[in-house]
Order: C-alpha cells, then structure tokens, then sequence
C-alpha cells in the first residue's frame, strides 16, 4: 500500500506544481498583455481581415494525403540523415524539462544567421561554463536578450520555463515568434509549426511560391502551411527535418533534388519538368498551359509577370530572390588611445558603445563620425578623447591608416590615428563607460572585429614591428579576413572583472 500512496502524492506534487507553474504565466501574461492598448490589437484585428485574401489551391495542400505522405517521407528521412548536433544531444538526454528548454534556446538565439559549423564550439563552450558569452558570432545584443530573459526566468517564473508558445514569445524578452515555436515544439512537444530561412526555401519550392517570400501576404501563408504540415506526434522533430532539409539538400544554389525525400511532392520539379517539356516542343518563348489553377486575377503567390521563369536556374527560380539595397556608405575616425609607460603595463583606452544600435554595448576605441573629406576629423578626434581624458598633446594624433569594414547594411570606413602618451604616469581616471586595458585584456574583451583590424594597423606602425613579417602586412589591409570561430573573443556581460 506504501507504493500506491507515494505514486498519489507524487502525482499529486507533480499536479501542484503544473498549477503553479500555470499560474505564474498566465499571471504575467495577463500583465503583459495589459500593456497593449486597444486601438493596436484593432489594428491587428484589421490587418488580419486584409490579409485573407484568398489565394490558388494550386499553392496549398488541399488534399490530406499529401500531407500524411509527406509528414512521414521527410521524417524517415531525418531519422536516416539528421546531422549529429550537439544541442540535439543534450535534449534528446534530458530529462528536465526547464534544463531542455534553456538548451534549445540557447541554441536557436545561437544560430539566428549564424551557420552550424560555426555555432557548434560555441554552443559547447557555452554550454560547459554559462559565464562565457560570444562576441564571434555577431549580432552581439543577442547575448544580453538572452540573459536578461534568463534572469526573467529565475527571478518571476520561479525557475520555470514557459511551456507554450504564445507564453514564452510573450514573457521572454527577445523571443519572437520563430524562436517561440521552435523550443515549444522540441522542448515541450507543441505541435506547432516554424518558419526560418530553410523552410521558407522549401515550402516555396514545394508549393512553387514564387511572389516576394518577405512580403506580410506570402509570409502569413507559409506560416499557416508549416502549421497545416507539423507533425502532432513528433513536432519538434518535424521542424528540425524541415529545417535539416532546406540547410542540406534544398541548399540556394545547388539543391540536390534527386535526394530530396518529398520530391514527388514538389510543384517547383514539376514546373522544371514541364519547362523542359515545353522547350522542346514549342517555339522558343511559347508558354505551356498555365501551372497555377486558373483564379480571378494575378495569383498572389506566383512570381509577377516581369519577373520570367529562368531556364538555367531550375528549382532555385523558387524562392524569389529580393532585391537588397547596397548597404550605405559611412566614415568613422577612430584613435587608439594607449599610455605605453603607465605605472603597471601599458594601457589602451577602450569606451563602450550605447546599448541600442549597431554594435550595441560593445566596447571600442574612442570614435567619431567624419566626412569622407576628413577636413575636421582631427579636430572633432581631440575633442572626444578630451571628453574622456582631458587635455591630450594634439601634435602628436597621427593618421596611420585606413580600414573598411561591411556591416550587413552599412559599408564603413574607419580613419585610423594613434596617439601615445609617453609620460610615466598612474593609470588615468576615466568617467563611466570607458576603461584602460592592458593589450592581453584588449584581446579578451567584447570588441568587434572592425576595432581589431584598427588595432592591427596601430600596431603595425609602432617602432619595433617588423614592417616585412606577415602580421604587419596583414594588419595595414582593410580585407583581414575575420577570425576563425575559436579564435573569437568572448563577450565581456558575463566578465565584468576586467580591471578598470
């Protein structure tokens, strides 16, 4: 009788904390949820209506036979030829459910337009030891979202993950609606479908959308297709399947359709066969019968006339590609600030930038925005390090160089002085924001690659450098290549010991 009774108070415990845990989210989801004011959820409530707007069956999966059948293809197939992760590992292997939540997460914050190969020793190394943080991987304020939905976690769910969707993309800071539904449906088992960039590639393909995938129209449509798709029983491995898929065999440029699991299922083949087809029985620049099921209009999800089918590209005619500006051109004048002779080693003054924008919260040399023509840097340079030092000796700010950096949308030019202060003196005072670091440091700390290819082209101008070594001829061109992943410095939200 002793057993029936501990299995009941078990349950029983096991009841209550379901209830506690329920109840703290529903608690601050309802406060959050307060926060949005009436006319926003109207004006949801109105883009929705615009957004039904009805679309060709040719597009969608109508029949569920189609659906079983390529439910069950592409996971037969993940289950053969599903990569060895290590995010996959730790959650196939735990049993906490919160332990398993956090890892997942981590993991998709991670690989948020970051490739695999590169993520995985820093998963590894997060993973081990939680106090280190990326700066490698780009994207940096991704690290401090993630940490402040951790303490979110810690400090007003009770140490508990939220189990839902809509939960967790409403009570973490950072999670959105992709990141939401992927650890809801690995972690927790919700069966509800994601869309990222590879699934994007492969639902457009299979369904052959050819119109603008980032459009709010084509995007509420596949979103609704990978939800029509997921599998309930197994929908976190249904969403690394199609995510598996469209990373490995249904790639951009080179799809390897010929192994693709669901290629009987795919209107994009078909569409090649048929081109095929038609090429070689028709005269050139004649159509075949039209692919899409007839429909009042131009269908909403086919390509727009003036965009015609590409014979050379076959199945990468899908998705379609969007024009992207070039990114716009910007100049920055940058010193490096360094007391050689400081009491205690030499230093380098570092300043941190705002916690908003690009390169948030990352620390840097002392800069300034300056025209191309560079007519006032000198001057707007000297007073921005005075800002910071108070008065510096202005004949000795040399220009060194130059070094050009591409971010996704700006391309930015950095002017590049040094200034050395040669007395021997205490480490100066600086105002919050700003540090002296010791070289050693300066290579540990939350820096972007950009201040380390200005830090090489001060060093290389520095008496005692060998102009001829490799180092120095690398370090004065502005197309260094980046680090490689090990190489990367770690992210200093997580080291706040680094000397001031």
């Amino acid at each position: 009788m002793r057993k029936p009774r501990a299995a009941v108070g078990s349950r029983s415990r096991c009841r209550k904390q379901a209830s506690s845990q329920e109840g703290r989210e529903k608690r601050a989801l309802s406060s959050s949820q307060a926060k949005l004011s009436a006319p926003d959820g109207l004006a949801r409530q109105q883009e929705e209506v615009r957004l039904q707007a009805p679309v060709s069956p040719y597009h969608l999966f109508g029949d569920t036979a189609e659906v079983t059948v390529f439910r069950k293809s592409l996971l037969s197939w993940y289950d053969r030829e599903k990569r060895d992760l290590p995010w996959r590992r730790r959650v196939e292997g735990e049993v906490d459910l919160d332990r398993r939540a956090y890892a997942v997460w981590v993991s998709e914050v991670m690989l948020q337009q970051t490739q695999v190969a590169t993520v995985i020793d820093y998963y590894n190394r997060w993973m081990q030891e939680v106090n280190q943080l990326w700066a490698g991987l780009g994207y940096y304020s991704r690290g401090r979202r993630l940490q402040e939905g951790a303490r979110k976690v810690v400090e007003e769910l009770g140490g508990h993950m939220p189990r839902t969707a809509e939960t967790l993309q409403w009570l973490l800071p950072g999670v959105g609606r992709y990141t939401a539904r992927a650890i809801a449906s690995i972690a927790f088992g919700q069966a509800t479908g994601v869309v990222d960039g590879n699934v994007v590639r492969v639902l457009c393909r299979v369904r052959a959308i050819g119109a603008d995938p980032s459009s709010t129209l084509v995007s509420q449509q596949l979103w609704s297709l990978a939800q029509q798709l997921v599998e309930p029983a197994r929908p976190g491995d249904f969403n690394q399947a199609a995510m598996e898929l469209g990373a490995t065999v249904c790639t951009p440029q080179r799809p390897l359709c010929s192994q693709c699991p669901v290629q009987s299922l795919c209107r994009a083949r078909q569409r090649v066969e048929r081109e095929q087809l038609s090429a070689s029985r028709s005269p050139p620049g004649s159509r075949d019968v039209e692919e899409c099921a007839p429909n009042t209009g131009q269908c909403q999800l086919c390509a727009p006339p003036t965009e015609p089918w590409d014979q050379t590209l076959g199945v990468a005619n899908f998705p379609r590609k969007v024009s992207r500006r070039p990114p716009r051109e910007e100049c920055s004048a940058t010193c490096v600030l360094e007391q050689p002779r400081a009491l205690g080693g030499a230093r380098i003054l570092l300043v941190q930038r705002p916690n908003s924008g690009l390169l948030a919260g990352l620390w840097e040399f002392p800069s300034v925005t300056a025209e191309p023509s560079g007519q006032h840097q000198r001057k707007a340079l000297l007073r921005e390090l005075q800002s910071w030092v108070g008065p510096v000796p202005a004949t000795r700010l040399r220009h060194l160089g130059q070094v050009v950096h591409t971010f996704s949308h700006i391309k930015l030019t950095y002017q590049v002085y040094g200034l050395a202060l040669e007395e021997q003196t205490p480490v100066a005072i600086v105002p919050p924001g700003a540090r002296w670091l010791t070289r050693e440091e300066f290579h540990t700390a939350a820096v972007s690659t950009a201040m380390k290819k200005v830090f090489r082209v001060y060093e290389g101008q520095q008496p005692g450098t060998c102009k001829g070594s490799k180092r120095s001829q690398v370090s004065t061109l502005s197309g260094w290549k980046k680090p490689s992943a090990g190489q990367q410095v770690l992210d200093s939200f997580f080291r706040p010991h680094i000397p001031c």
